[in-house]
């Protein structure tokens, strides 16, 4: 059963932008951490960044800077704005509520 939707992916440059949406059932949402998650082929799935129920927000080292995460609570939707995208961004990225995943949405860096 999939709870949590995302959507946005796609094939973009390097330098170029993307935004990430993710939609919850409110009783997910509204008590929970939001955070994305991504893996890239051949290595482990890898933590990006995450915001608190109260809009507290925190990043990975690698997408620090480039990368905004946000969430509309009116929507029970959280979103990953990406700028300055790099090839090594490339991944499957994932929406996650503890214990919930989403399916993944496919972003690809690529001149």
């Amino acid at each position: 059963q999939v709870l949590l939707v995302e959507s946005g992916g796609g094939t973009v440059q390097p330098g170029g932008s993307l935004r990430l949406s993710c939609l919850a059932p409110e009783t997910i949402f509204s008590r929970s951490t939001m955070e994305w998650h991504r893996q890239a082929p051949g290595k482990q799935r890898e933590w990006v960044a995450q915001i608190t129920t109260g809009g507290s927000s925190h990043y990975a080292d690698s997408v620090k800077g480039r990368f905004t995460i946000s969430r509309d609570n009116a929507k029970n939707a959280v979103y990953l704005q990406m700028n300055s995208l790099k090839p090594e961004d490339t991944a499957v990225y994932y929406c996650y509520a503890v214990p919930w995943w989403g399916q993944g949405t496919q972003v690809t860096v690529s001149a």
